[in-house]
């Protein structure tokens, strides 16, 4: 006897559409049909979409941020929210802060999450400084365990890495297998844009999306694709918000690189005239890259529909805006400079890419499995155990109600944050049901399972990134 049996609905893999049941037994899928058998419990999905649960493999919670500022989610409240938005496995950052090592950051950062994941996780790092012992001995070690992923900054003082430094680290990766995401903005034209800003008085929130130009992210994206082909090392362009970057991929493909895009939500969805908000409103939608206008806007759908896209993620970045430890910090409600970075998203990121994307025809639905799951557990080391609807595969699966529609509204949400940047935006699609691990833990949009037995997950090398 089956566990779990989900009968009459419609499975969804990146491949295929087709109507079956799925047994699940010992919290993996174990046949897919009809006429399957008993089970101890079934799931009637008549009318709704049976797919892999979502995995947003860019998000931030309970990371470090700067003096003062207190992201608003930890685990519990980030894993949970994820888990509302159909998702199953979230991969957050471990963030190495200058003079530390990247094991002791990873113990702290472990000790953050034990216990209190409703969902499965899994760490990418972010190196902020790749001294001779991290890049020799530290990474190589950590790669072997499993930390398959990092992060590199171009922007940030206290967090970018010189051209140098960025070389180390990719030739490093190519030894070893790992992948390496890159944040392209260009620091120094960034910085020399905030002081002509600061010296005319401008120092409203809008002022944070001018000084952060297009040609700062794809000046930086061109920097940042020749140094990896340099050192012929494989990479990740995260949130990418324009078209002129989108084009250096292209080229850089067309040359033969091997370079995964990303976008998400906010460039879809927002622009920056959002940040004129009054009474310093437009504090809830600065970010990096910042939102940009409705021709970025149509360019990163384009980018959607034709594959420059491999991933769409929601960089979940949450902070409260009405505290003296978020966006309204006290140096913050006097200058765009000291608002902290980061919108929350990860709740909203399918709804939206299923509202705007499924239903309004920009992409099908074997297209929304690969950029909510399949690709994302393919670019690092996740699949076939997990992204697809497939035997042998883990039972973490989202039950959509495709007819279901919801207005965004913050109350409804489940992060520790207190507001949404798509508050008002009305919504045709929801998840309703998950399972994780092939038990099911929320159902009909309630939480039936308090216990949080989501598990940190360690992942293969990428394919992109084979040991050399």
């Amino acid at each position: 006897m089956f566990d779990i049996l989900i009968k009459g609905g419609t499975i969804a893999t990146a491949a295929d559409v087709f109507a079956a049941d799925v047994a699940i037994k010992d919290g993996t899928i174990v046949q897919i049909g009809r006429d399957l058998g008993e089970a101890r419990e079934t799931i009637d999905a008549t009318g709704r979409y049976v797919l892999p649960g979502g995995i947003d493999s860019h998000v931030h919670i309970s990371q470090p941020s700067g003096e003062g500022i207190v992201m608003a989610d930890d685990f519990e409240s980030g894993t949970r929210s994820a888990l509302f938005g159909g998702n199953t496995t979230i991969m957050p950052f471990c963030l190495q802060r200058k003079g530390e090592g990247l094991r002791a950051a990873l113990m702290d950062y472990h000790a953050l999450a034990e216990g209190n994941c409703y969902t499965d996780i899994s760490f990418h790092l972010i190196v902020s400084d790749p001294s001779a012992q991290v890049l020799g001995q530290e990474l190589p070690a950590l790669v072997e365990d499993g930390y398959t992923s990092l992060k590199v900054f171009m922007t940030y003082e206290d967090l970018r890495l010189s051209d140098a430094q960025i070389l180390g680290v990719l030739d490093t990766a190519r030894r070893t297998g790992a992948l390496v995401m890159v944040h392209c903005e260009n620091e120094d034209a960034i910085r020399y844009l905030v002081g002509l800003h600061e010296a005319e008085g401008r120092f409203e929130p809008r002022s944070h999306a001018s000084s952060r130009p297009i040609a700062a992210e794809r000046e930086a994206t061109h920097r940042a694709l020749s140094l990896a082909e340099i050192v012929d090392t494989p990479l990740v362009i995260v949130h990418v918000s324009n078209r002129e970057a989108m084009e250096e991929i292209e080229r850089a493909r067309a040359r033969g690189r091997k370079v995964i895009g990303e976008t998400c939500p906010q460039y879809l969805m927002l622009t920056a005239d959002d940040l004129d908000g009054m009474d310093w409103e437009g504090a809830k939608f600065v970010c990096s890259p910042p939102p940009r206008d409705k021709e970025s806007q149509a360019a990163c759908w384009d980018g959607i529909e034709r594959g420059v896209f491999d991933l769409y993620s929601s960089d979940h970045c949450p902070f409260r805006y009405e505290d003296e430890h978020g966006k309204l910090n006290p140096r913050g409600r006097e200058n765009f400079r000291h608002i902290p970075n980061g919108i929350p998203g990860v709740e909203t990121r399918l709804p939206i890419l299923f509202s705007e994307g499924v239903m309004k025809g920009r992409i099908d639905l074997s297209h929304f499995v690969a950029l909510s799951a399949t690709n994302h557990a393919k670019t690092y080391g996740l699949y076939p155990r997990k992204g697809t609807i497939a035997i042998g595969a883990d039972a973490d699966i989202a039950i959509w109600d495709p007819e279901e529609t919801r207005t965004i509204r913050h109350a409804d949400l489940h992060d520790a944050s207190d507001y949404s940047p798509y508050e008002g935006l009305t919504i045709t699609g929801w998840p309703v049901s998950v399972l994780l691990a092939g038990k099911l833990v929320l159902a009909e949009g309630k939480l039936i399972d308090e216990s949080r037995n989501g598990r940190y997950r360690s992942r293969s090398r990428s394919p992109l990134a084979r040991k050399s």
